[in-house]
C-alpha cells in the first residue's frame, strides 16, 4: 500500500475536478464529482505505479502549494499488488513445431504449452 499527495483542480463551472499527482507527473485523471474523482485518481495512480521497479518518494502536504485558487490535496492511497492484478498484459499466439511423441506426452500429462513456452522464455530472458 502506498500513500501519494493529489492536486484537486475543480473546473470554474463545476462540471469536473482535475487530478495530477506532484510525485507521479504521468497520473492525472479527473471526475465529474469528489467521489468519482477520488476513485479515479486512486486508478491513475496504480497504473502509473504498478510496473516501476523504483517508486518516487511520497511528498508531504504541507510541502505542496496548489498553484490555483480553489485547489486542494487529497492523499490518494493504492494498493500495489491490486493494481497490477487488475492490468491485463496483451498476448499474442505463436505457432510452433514440437516432435510429435513430445507433443503426445505431454497431453497426456496435462501439460499448458503456453505456460511452458511462457516460463521458459522468462528463463532464457532472466525475467
Amino acid at each position: 500500500m502506498v500513500i501519494y499527495p493529489a492536486i484537486f483542480d475543480p473546473e470554474p463551472d463545476g462540471s469536473a475536478i482535475n487530478v495530477t499527482f506532484p510525485d507521479v507527473p504521468e497520473a492525472i485523471t479527473y471526475g465529474r464529482t469528489e467521489e468519482e474523482a477520488v476513485y479515479s485518481a486512486n486508478e491513475a495512480l496504480g497504473l502509473a505505479l504498478a510496473s516501476r521497479k523504483v517508486l518516487p518518494k511520497s511528498s508531504t502536504i504541507q510541502s505542496i502549494k496548489p498553484e490555483e485558487k480553489g485547489d486542494y490535496m487529497v492523499m490518494i492511497a493504492v494498493d500495489l499488488e491490486d493494481a497490477k492484478r487488475k492490468i491485463k498484459k496483451p498476448t499474442v499466439k505463436k505457432n510452433t513445431t514440437i516432435p510429435a511423441d513430445l507433443d503426445e506426452k505431454a497431453k497426456k500429462a496435462g501439460i499448458n504449452f503456453s505456460e511452458v513456452l511462457t516460463n521458459a522464455l522468462r528463463e532464457k530472458l532472466n525475467e
